[in-house]
């Protein structure tokens, strides 16, 4: 760890240099003041020339070399940014290597996988937090406080779209490294649907289509999604890589319902459109910096010797409703779920504001899900 001010700062190595972590987490070490960029482990040499000159960073490394980077005593923490098949193997050495791990979701592809990678955080005493920076966000977190103080009655409803337009090529539609709808963008969805419900789903039903474009070779088009919680409250969400950029969630009670559009956007304002007995109120929340609140709160956590809220247990979860989902999709039928007990739930509490970054980087060898920048 370095000290500045007096304070100290947990050092990060990013480990993967694609389109999110140079478009969202790079810049945003500037904002997260406990935290500092030290390292880039990426296996193509322009992009670790040109962004360690960006940032001046002094040490890189290629994928080969990533257990000298965790033996290097220069990294308190790795940022895991890979595709979704390298996240268990990546996690568990970083932990063998007594280095924390903030890894994106989905968290690995497997039950199995999480479960390893939870057991190596345990087994060498390191913080494990699955990046979801939602649990840190306003518009998100004051969704929850609305649904918990039963401003809109009792919920009943939960309702999602997530879609947006992936070009061919992109890693999102390969099989082979944990692509998919469900993966890749329905994971939002899953999560909202728990969040605001405060609760498990018991059984899950799922249909997938696709109209014959040679993009969705591998990987399906869209699905649709009907999760039962208890309490006889139903959550349903449709996500596409062939729509629209669309990203929004409603949640409807007994008494009134509550929108929020764009429900998981990275950057940029969000909106609450609340209806109480027929009269909306519309509040809009400003645009933050969501990766250094993620990078700020993680570097709290390991400074404090705290749990992070969003867990390994956190990820575990939603990726085995992912693969109920596809058991289902596969079997053409609802598909039970073994409820797992989750103690700790994002509040409002956990709200992080950040500045949002002025800087759009230019990218080095990445490209946007819809091939913009």
């Amino acid at each position: 760890m370095t000290a500045t001010n007096g304070k100290r700062k947990i050092r990060y190595a990013v480990v993967g240099l694609g389109w999110f972590a140079q478009e969202a987490a790079l810049p945003s070490f500037a904002h997260a003041e406990n935290s500092e960029l030290v390292a880039l482990v990426s296996d193509d040499p322009t992009k670790s020339e040109e962004l360690s000159k960006k940032y001046g960073i002094e040490h890189t490394y290629s994928y080969e070399e990533y257990e000298d980077c965790l033996a290097s005593g220069e990294v308190d923490a790795v940022y895991i940014a890979l595709p979704n098949h390298l996240h268990c193997d990546y996690t568990v050495r970083a932990a063998n290597q007594a280095i924390h791990v903030l890894c994106e979701k989905p968290m690995a592809v497997t039950e199995e996988e999480c479960e390893a990678m939870i057991k190596a955080a345990n087994d060498n005493n390191i913080k494990l937090m699955i990046a979801y920076r939602l649990h840190l966000e306003e518009a998100n977190l004051q969704a929850v406080e609305i649904v918990r103080s039963k401003q809109i009655g009792e919920p009943r409803i939960f309702n999602s779209v997530f879609t947006q337009q992936v070009e061919e090529g992109n890693i999102r539609l390969r099989d082979i490294t944990g692509g998919g709808t469900l993966y890749d963008i329905g994971i939002y969805c899953i999560n909202a649907a728990r969040y605001l419900l405060q609760d498990e789903p018991i059984e899950v039903f799922a249909v997938a289509a696709s109209k014959g474009e040679q993009r969705f070779s591998e990987v399906e088009e869209m699905t649709s999604v009907i999760l039962r919680f208890p309490n006889e409250r139903l959550a349903t969400f449709t996500c596409s890589f062939g729509g629209a950029s669309v990203s929004t969630y409603q949640i409807v009670g007994t008494q009134g319902d509550l929108r929020v559009e764009p429900a998981y956007a990275w950057q940029g304002e969000l909106k609450h459109y609340l209806t109480i007995n027929g009269e909306t109120q519309e509040r809009t929340f400003e645009d933050h910096d969501q990766l250094a609140a993620e990078f700020t709160y993680f570097s709290d956590c390991i400074l404090e010797d705290k749990d992070p809220e969003p867990s390994g247990t956190e990820g575990l979860i939603d990726v085995s409703i992912i693969q109920a989902l596809y058991q289902s999709i596969e079997t053409g039928q609802p598909v039970q779920i073994q409820t797992r007990a989750r103690h700790q739930r994002p509040t409002s509490d956990q709200t992080i504001e950040r500045p949002p970054s002025d800087e759009k980087p230019d990218l080095i060898h990445a490209a946007a899900p819809s091939g913009q920048s």
